[in-house]
């Protein structure tokens, strides 16, 4: 069901403003691969694997956490190749303000014992998870284009998309490529498994599905812009934002719609769902909530005020935002009150990361930062350059 009446008190100034932070965020995040001579910033989140965080580095290197002792390891630094001209740029700039660091803004991803990571480079790095020595790289010869979104990994095999808009599935053993699909355009997007169906957005505006044995193509849905976000499955709905302010539930069997949702700005992050309740950021700083069977409010949206890019956690009765402007937030289920739980001078549009209570989230000064969400403290920060 699409939402056809106003449902904010906002004015048209608002809606303006939004879109020009939401172009603001684009720029910020990726540079357009250094068009104009923009800068592509490059940051990832962080997944937890026996008490290790592993997380991207603005330096371009894998680091490693100890979650107790704080003891840290880093990876080789990612490079660029040694020819100038890549994805429009001097490699000795390497896009980077005359920095020679290769971006990684996806999460990395952790199996059994290897860590994997993708950097702007377009290269698939995987590492052993005791001494991040490297066990393989993708491709080996040459380069793919830049690589953006974050990977999933399931049964032995690696899937992701990538800026040349190919989506490709490897053995996550040994790095051989198993399988790819073409898109029309470039993907940023992280892929969604599901049922053995994988899913995953392109800027051709077509969300695909994909049976996850072969990359074959189940079905395809076409929003009215591009999609970015990481899919949402659950309960046989798939749940997508895209470029146009819409948001979509989707049949997971087939792709037919079942609602749409428009906001005042892009959804780019990824909704949860929490006691059948569907929680959605959007650049216009709105938190949505809405019923996730048929897209319809069941509260008043929460106005944080500043842009929504990062995919919130939950811990015990609270959602956990970060906003562009640097403030964190929870916001209590029962109430739907936010309560800021700390505050940066940095911007703050990576993704966040939940252990034990603690949210890690990496600023743009290479510092991951914690905060303890019982109580709002700042803990000591833990700083991810090797100097």
């Amino acid at each position: 069901m699409e939402n056809t009446e106003k449902k904010k008190n906002h004015n048209k100034t608002a809606g303006l403003i939004a879109l020009l932070v939401a172009a603001v965020i684009a720029i910020a995040l990726f540079g357009f691969s250094c068009v104009s001579g923009l800068t592509p910033i490059g940051w990832s989140g962080g997944v937890e694997s026996n008490g290790v965080l592993y997380v991207g580095s603005l330096e371009g290197r894998l680091v490693t956490i100890d979650l107790i002792d704080e003891s840290r390891q880093w990876a080789e630094p990612l490079k660029y190749p040694e020819q100038s001209g890549l994805f429009g740029c001097s490699a000795a700039s390497a896009c980077g303000g005359g920095t020679s660091r290769v971006p990684v803004y996806a999460t990395p991803a952790v199996s059994g014992n290897l860590c994997y990571i993708a950097g702007y480079n377009g290269k698939i790095y995987a590492y052993n998870t005791t001494n991040l020595a490297t066990r393989w790289i993708f491709p080996r010869e040459g380069y793919l284009e830049a690589l953006v979104g974050g990977m999933v990994i399931e049964q032995g095999k690696l899937y992701i998309g990538c800026s040349d808009g190919v989506i490709y599935a490897l053995n996550s053993e040994t790095g051989d490529i198993l399988y790819q699909y073409k898109t029309e355009d470039k993907i940023w997007g992280t892929p969604t498994l599901a049922d053995n169906t994988l899913y995953i957005g392109s800027f051709d505006k077509n969300l695909y599905a994909l049976d996850a044995d072969d990359l074959t193509l189940k079905w395809t849905f076409t929003a009215e812009g591009s999609i970015f976000t990481k899919p949402l499955v659950e309960n046989g709905t798939v749940y997508i934002g895209s470029f146009d302010r819409y948001l979509y539930a989707l049949n997971a069997i087939d792709g037919t719609l079942k609602w749409k949702y428009m906001a005042d700005n892009w959804f780019w992050s990824q909704p949860v769902i929490v006691d059948g309740t569907l929680y959605a950021g959007c650049l216009d700083g709105f938190v949505y909530v809405l019923d996730p069977a048929t897209g319809t409010e069941v509260a008043q949206p929460v106005n944080l005020k500043s842009a929504l890019a990062s995919t919130p956690v939950i811990y015990e009765n609270y959602i956990i935002f970060a906003v562009h402007e640097g403030f964190v937030y929870k916001i209590d289920l029962d109430t739907l009150e936010p309560l800021l739980i700390a505050s940066f001078e940095s911007t703050l549009d990576g993704p966040l990361t939940l252990h034990e209570g603690v949210v890690y989230l990496q600023t743009n000064d290479a510092v991951l930062q914690r905060i303890d969400t019982s109580t709002g403290a700042l803990l000591p920060p833990i700083y991810l350059t090797t100097q």
